[in-house]
């Protein structure tokens, strides 16, 4: 009975693991280019030569995307790219590929190190410059997500100047800028490296101002009508966050509006990707967890903000944009 059971939660936990068979699948094909490859009848063996890729390990991804049908195969050893809606867009086109990267490289090995760091009582250290340019990335796709509800408080409030705060590679607000002509947007980013990426894509835009700057060194020259945070909240300390709405709120203009992009803490009722975000960042000695919706509403109303709204990004991981005005 004994070896029966064990076999059941075996075969239990395996059948709760196909999902990820998926998500491994894609993963591999957007960061090879396989699916681009296969986008018309390929042989393993012409791709291998092509991309310069181990063919026994091609063939193994092959079988694996022909049983779970993210691949077909079509005739003469030829295998093509099948059910392309349900994959992510090649690089470089705003893909869904740059999540499954972020949780293939970042979130999952972070996880897998819960029973070590528990044994020693340590934590990891988040590399800030290696990850920077894949978190940009991320931030830029989610952030295109809450681009309309952005788009729309801009538009209403006619604001002429706006800060953004950890502005990555700077993709969202090259699109604000070019929907806002008469607006001027500057972007600041810790990160160098980012920093030069994001001046690259925006130097065709006049109304666009990059800075390689650390938030707690750097004070506008003039009130802003508005102030973008987006996926910052994480990096700021518990005990320093009101000080860090306290002190946004100095850089904004009356009526002038604070937004903030965040994943925000779940709770029992909340999707499972909410609450395991808390898991992933309290991973770190220089990640800190994330913030509650009690506390968003408290740390503005402190700040002299008023709470506008706190509207969903994307439901599954918990992410929102929260807005604030200031008042007079």
């Amino acid at each position: 009975m004994i070896d029966v059971m064990k076999m059941f939660k075996a075969r239990m936990y395996m059948k709760r693991n196909e999902p990820f068979l998926y998500s491994w699948h894609a993963y591999v094909g957007y960061e090879l280019d396989l699916f681009k490859a296969f986008d018309r009848p390929m042989s393993q063996y012409d791709v291998a030569d092509a991309l310069q890729l181990d063919e026994d390990l091609l063939n193994q991804w092959v079988n694996v995307g022909v049983s779970i049908g993210h691949l077909k195969e079509a005739g003469r050893n030829r295998y093509k790219t099948w059910n392309a809606w349900k994959l992510p867009k090649p690089k470089g086109n705003n893909s869904s590929g740059v999540l499954l990267k972020e949780m293939m490289e970042l979130h999952i090995p972070t996880l897998l190190n819960y029973p070590e760091m528990m044994r020693k009582q340590e934590r990891l250290h988040f590399d800030e410059e290696k990850h920077a340019p894949t978190v940009a990335e991320t931030s830029r796709l989610l952030e295109v997500l809450a681009l309309p509800k952005m788009s729309r408080r801009l538009k209403g409030q006619n604001i002429d100047s706006v800060l953004d705060i950890g502005c990555g590679e700077g993709g969202y607000i090259k699109k604000l800028a070019e929907r806002f002509p008469d607006t001027h947007f500057t972007g600041i980013e810790i990160s160098p490296s980012v920093t030069e990426v994001a001046k690259a894509l925006t130097k065709e835009n006049n109304n666009i101002s990059i800075e390689n700057a650390d938030l707690w060194d750097y004070k506008p020259s003039e009130q802003q009508g508005m102030v973008m945070m987006n996926n910052v909240i994480h990096y700021i300390d518990l005990g320093k966050r009101q000080d860090l709405f306290t002190e946004l709120a100095s850089w904004i203009k009356d009526q002038g509006i604070l937004s903030v992009v965040t994943p925000i803490a779940g709770d029992s009722d909340s999707p499972p990707f909410a609450n395991v975000f808390n898991s992933f960042f309290s991973s770190f000695d220089n990640l800190y967890r994330l913030p509650t919706r009690e506390e968003m509403a408290e740390w503005g109303e402190q700040a002299g903000l008023e709470l506008l709204s706190i509207q969903t990004v994307i439901k599954e991981g918990g992410w929102y944009i929260v807005q604030y005005e200031k008042k007079s």
